[in-house]
């Protein structure tokens, strides 16, 4: 068997409580709280869950955008996790991001050449080079390479998007993470992103950790799922899994809210509905941290905290005391 590309273990990340009135700090806040996860060459693997999860955060520290607090990220055979930001840069030009937001992640100071060539000129690349790779790659994304002069403002929101995409493919990386890409974008536009994003996939062979709250958009992109709450992976497993037969109560209730397009098959189904917010990731509940919103919640459930564990067959895992797989009780 081929070793993962990206291989996550124990991955924590906590930060500093803010101080209130008397100065005092408060409690620190544990967004990613152990999580684990394999990723193989030009996969996708979705990491999905509500706002506040740690799905973000864990993709910020997979890039070395944050550091983690504790546990490793091993990136093409490399623990890259602790590594200085000197010993780092020559795997960045391999491990690259794409972010929710296309204006904010664009420097509206500078042109979009020097916006997708940047990543090349830190990289060592020469100033004609670098730019004839970036026309290169305003027309592998579809854009023209004649506007390589213009500024982002000058782009509708679907083509920003598209110069983000070109920016993070100009060092040829094998990773991109791909934090809520489409979110920000209107619904015909959604679908052109993704495709080209599908696109991209096939031609350069790219691995994606596919970030996002909408679970109709993972399911057409992705292999595999991972669901987040409160920090940790719930469960994870084969895209078709997943959604045929979740395992989790939490991920029984997000597909539940995914609309169906049969108007019949939505009006009969039944629709789960969690009761109250999400417990703070500064004050998380005992036992497992979705008991308090749990339909299935009993004792154990409120005193001891669920291993992510293999339920079923094919590898998939949940951490529930109570599972809802066939053949598992």
């Amino acid at each position: 068997m081929a070793e993962p590309l990206l291989s996550v273990r124990d991955l924590v990340k906590t930060f500093a409580g803010r101080r209130g009135r008397t100065g005092r700090p408060g409690a620190p806040v544990r967004a990613v709280d152990g999580v684990s996860f394999d990723l193989g060459a030009g996969e996708t693997l979705g990491l999905v869950g509500e706002s506040g999860c740690g799905k973000s955060t864990t993709g910020r520290m997979i890039v070395r955008l944050l550091d983690p607090t504790s546990g490793t990220v091993t990136f093409d055979g490399t623990e890259i996790g602790g590594l200085s930001q000197a010993r780092l840069r020559p795997h960045r030009r391999h491990l690259q991001m794409v972010f929710q937001d296309p204006y904010s992640s664009l420097n509206p100071r500078q042109t979009v050449a020097r916006i997708i060539s940047e990543p090349l000129l830190v990289q060592g690349a020469g100033a004609e080079e670098a730019r004839q790779r970036a026309g290169e790659l305003m027309e592998l994304v579809g854009l023209i390479p004649e506007h390589l002069d213009r500024y982002p403002h000058e782009f509708s929101g679907g083509q920003a998007q598209r110069i983000g995409i070109a920016r993070s493919l100009a060092t040829s990386p094998k990773l991109v993470i791909a934090d809520e890409p489409v979110s920000a974008l209107d619904v015909s536009v959604q679908a052109q992103v993704v495709n080209l994003m599908e696109q991209l996939q096939q031609e350069l062979g790219l691995a994606y950790v596919f970030i996002a709250h909408d679970l109709s958009v993972v399911k057409r992109v992705c292999d595999r799922v991972a669901v987040m709450y409160l920090g940790r992976i719930v469960e994870i497993g084969d895209k078709a899994q997943v959604y045929g037969n979740p395992a989790h109560p939490y991920t029984r209730a997000l597909l539940s809210a995914v609309p169906l397009p049969d108007p019949a098959a939505e009006r009969a189904r039944e629709r789960i509905v969690l009761l109250g917010d999400p417990p703070s990731p500064a004050d998380p509940p005992a036992g497992c941290g979705f008991h308090p919103r749990c339909p299935k919640a009993q004792q154990r459930c409120r005193t001891e905290r669920p291993l992510l564990e293999v339920v079923g067959t094919g590898g998939r895992q949940a951490a529930c005391h109570f599972p809802e797989v066939q053949g598992v009780s």
